[in-house]
């Protein structure tokens, strides 16, 4: 099992991994309408507190998960990304997630994130394929996808909507 640092830092992101302290400002992330604009379950409190629950169960069974978020300068938590282990057509594979507030949409953060968590996936886990499902309406989510080097790889359901699956290789 490959362990995560406590923490990654890039340019301006501090990866590290989620404690009870950033329940609250996650559970608020994840349960924003604006956050959940192309997820057919939609947000509740309820529903994200058993997702950040489910987070960081993941951490302690395979010692790396989705990360907290958090701006570099002011420590702020602006969401949560990693890769977590997933199947996928009987396929084990690293899901690459990340959910940010809208107010950092737009500024390259989902990107530098993503860039990290890739480089570690890709370093520590070699054998297994790093992918991306997003809705296939889910613009900006496609273009960090293809900013990132990964390709279309097919098209099919996806927690009861039509998604698109990624694959870098």
């Amino acid at each position: 099992m490959a362990l995560a640092p406590a923490e990654i830092r890039t340019q301006r992101l501090l990866l590290r991994w989620m404690s009870d302290a950033d329940v609250p400002a996650l559970v608020r992330i994840h349960a924003d309408p604006e956050t959940n604009r192309h997820n057919p379950r939609g947000p509740t409190e309820e529903r994200s507190r058993e997702l950040i629950a489910g987070f960081q169960r993941h951490w302690k069974v395979h010692g790396f998960g989705y990360w907290t978020v958090r701006e570099a300068v002011t420590g702020t938590v602006i969401g949560a990304g990693g890769v977590q282990t997933k199947e996928h057509d009987g396929e084990r594979v690293l899901n690459l997630y990340y959910r940010l507030a809208p107010r950092y949409w737009g500024q390259g953060f989902a990107s530098e994130m993503a860039a990290a968590a890739v480089e570690w996936a890709e370093r520590e886990i070699p054998d297994r394929p790093v992918v991306i499902v997003t809705d296939v309406d889910n613009a900006q989510a496609q273009r960090v996808a293809e900013k990132l080097g990964f390709r279309e790889h097919k098209r099919g359901p996806y927690g009861g909507a039509d998604a698109v699956y990624y694959r870098r290789r």
